[in-house]
């Protein structure tokens, strides 16, 4: 993964600002967070699931 740096990370955060308001960033910030908590859930489920098959 490339890294943005600070510049590029402020860029995408006052165009996100832009174009999806005040209001709604942290709805939309809440709603990321949940995705990829749900996403590294799931993904360990798997990934826990073939060790044990390995196991057998």
């Amino acid at each position: 993964m490339a890294n943005i740096g600070i510049g590029g990370a402020l860029l995408i955060f006052v165009i996100a600002l832009i174009v999806f308001g005040p209001k709604k960033l942290p709805e939309l910030g809440r709603a990321l967070g949940s995705t990829l908590k749900e996403f590294k859930q799931s993904t360990k489920g798997i990934m826990d699931d073939d060790h044990d098959k390995e196991k057998k």
